[in-house]
């Protein structure tokens, strides 16, 4: 199979946390009424589950996460600033104004305001429109980002950008729409004066609050809007979502009550886009986080941790049944700076090198202990020209070859119950790139591992090479059957290059063959919707890809077929 781009990862079983259930029940506005203005202290609101933020009796401590994004070369590192996506966010479709007070900034602090949520691809972060005020020292940076598509697409250029100096570095910064313009101030005294555009015509405010390098506390943090104006605080729009008996996993149980459909889910569309959010929780009844449990997510420095986005998509699976499916532990790409640079060139390194990556593995497997259906202990093991030689990544160069049984042994001790899986691409056919996948999942638990099965990703790129016929599929469930393994199809994505009704009959195949074969237990797709389908081509430009179940909130005819198979038409 010929890889475009790599697309990356549960029975639940416990409670959800706290912070997620409240938010599903709506946020209260806390609006201060008086004659002529609405007052919001957002303060008050929910910040539990953001990335770095700590709410103190002096306000919300803000520490530097250090999370970035590495393209698929390791290399780059664009960052990723935490953005307040499962708490509360603004509705503000006329003038509005912003204050925000910054104290004990030991380096820089930021206040961003996004007009939606970003959009994170595999190797990338795609930059909404918003404003953007750091401070470090007593020089505010102001950047202005209008979203259109960047010319490259890990590095957006703003629209405006400059920088002012203030007098007093903790008297209030505000930012002030009133028709046109943004209005800039610290301590009253004007800033500077920007015309807005287009970058809040959403109506919607999601705010960010972020340090480089440091840390500082917000001691005030309020909205307001004049008299007459529209202002409201609001929670995540997946609250009002529901299974639909109707549904593909509703099917999906009169025939096979044990299989799963699933799709792989980002937070930012969850809870910012009903029709997404409808389509996750109504269709499907498993989600795989698409990027938000990879190595770069959870650990951005070496010993800390930033589960809270990735808490966030298991608090949601729990309160509406929906199994998760956990992705993933050892994997060449999506690792962290520090975990791919590990020092492995003596003995002595590599031991120490092996507690480290052994105490990330306890520690986000333990974290994550019974409330994963199914995890990918180790992710594309083998060479990225679909060969047969294992990746020599800083697993393989820590453990040696025999790597998978480290981890899956770690895996296990941390938690015996969840299922572990080998998740490989091309090999959904016959072939010697199959054979190297079962060999090692053989060979693994012949060792001592607890390997139950495999992911076959299915991804369809190109039909003349990738196409996966019946006859190809039948043969590579029996094998694995055969050899006491369970296979999940897990990111099946097809392209509609020859058109949607032959996109259809693809997906239908994969599908079809799966659900005939005991060996299958489980069918994810690799995304929900077209519109958050990106990926950069050989020639470095941003395209978006068109090979999902639906597209631009419209059932595409693949959603169509596989309603066919799952109805047994």
């Amino acid at each position: 199979m010929t890889v475009r781009r790599e697309r990356g990862r549960g029975r639940v079983v416990s409670a959800a946390t706290a912070g997620f259930l409240v938010a599903l029940a709506g946020c209260t506005s806390a609006v201060t009424p008086s004659e002529h203005v609405t007052v919001i202290d957002l303060l008050e609101q929910d910040w539990r589950q953001v990335p770095g933020i700590v709410a103190h009796d002096d306000g919300l401590r803000v520490a530097a996460t250090g999370r970035s994004i590495v393209g698929q070369d390791g290399g780059g590192g664009q960052p990723d600033p935490p953005v307040n996506l499962a708490g509360t966010h603004l509705v503000a479709t006329d003038d509005f104004s912003l204050g925000v007070s910054f104290a004990d900034v030991t380096a820089d602090a930021t206040l961003a305001v996004y007009d939606s949520p970003p959009v994170i691809a595999d190797e990338f972060r795609i930059e909404p429109a918003g404003l953007h005020l750091t401070l470090r020292g007593d020089v505010l940076r102001i950047r202005v980002v209008d979203g259109s598509a960047p010319q490259v697409a890990d590095d957006p250029r703003p629209l405006q950008e400059q920088n002012v100096t203030v007098v007093d570095p903790e008297a209030e910064l505000s930012v002030q729409r009133s028709g046109d313009r943004l209005e800039i101030a610290s301590g009253g005294e004007p800033l500077s004066s920007l015309p807005v555009g287009d970058v809040f015509g959403s109506g919607e405010l999601w705010l960010g609050l972020s340090s480089e390098e440091g840390s500082f506390t917000v001691t005030s943090l309020t909205a307001s809007a004049p008299g007459g104006a529209s202002l409201a605080a609001a929670g995540p729009v997946v609250a009002h979502a529901a299974p639909s008996p109707e549904g593909l996993q509703a099917l999906t149980a009169r025939a096979r009550p044990d299989f799963l459909i699933g799709a792989a889910v980002a937070l930012g569309p969850l809870v910012s886009d009903a029709g997404y959010a409808n389509h996750v929780v109504g269709e499907f009844g498993a989600l795989t986080p698409e990027n938000a449990m990879k190595p770069q997510a959870l650990a951005p420095r070496q010993g800390e941790y930033t589960f809270e986005e990735a808490d966030a998509l298991l608090d949601l699976a729990e309160s509406r049944g929906m199994a998760v499916h956990g992705h993933t532990i050892a994997f060449t790409e999506a690792m962290p700076r520090w975990m791919q640079t590990l020092p492995t060139g003596s003995e002595e390194e590599r031991r120490a090198s092996a507690a480290v990556l052994l105490d990330y593995v306890t520690t986000v497997v333990t974290h994550f202990r019974g409330r994963l259906d199914s995890l990918d202990v180790v992710n594309e093991p083998f060479d990225v020209d679909q060969g047969t030689g294992l990746q020599e990544n800083v697993w393989h160069r820590v453990f040696g070859p025999t790597y998978p049984l480290a981890v899956s042994q770690a895996v296990h001790d941390a938690d015996p119950d969840v299922r572990q899986l080998i998740n490989e691409n091309g090999a959904d056919v016959p072939g010697p790139r199959q054979d190297a996948l079962l060999r090692l999942a053989v060979e693994t638990n012949e060792q001592g591992g607890h390997i139950d099965g495999v992911g076959l990703q299915s991804h369809v790129y190109h039909l003349d090479t990738d196409a996966i016929s019946a006859e190809d599929l039948a043969t590579t469930l029996a094998t694995f059957e055969d050899a006491g393994l369970d296979v999940r199809i897990s990111e099946n994505d097809v392209t509609d290059d020859e058109g949607e009704d032959v996109q259809a009959e693809q997906y239908a195949t994969v599908l079809a063959t799966c659900l005939r074969s005991d060996a299958c237990v489980s069918y994810t797709t690799w995304g929900v919707d077209d519109r958050y389908d990106w990926f950069v081509d050989d020639d470095g430009d941003l395209q978006q890809g068109r090979d999902l179940l639906f597209s631009d909130d419209e059932p595409t005819p693949a959603y169509d077929a596989v309603r066919r198979v799952l109805a047994g038409e």
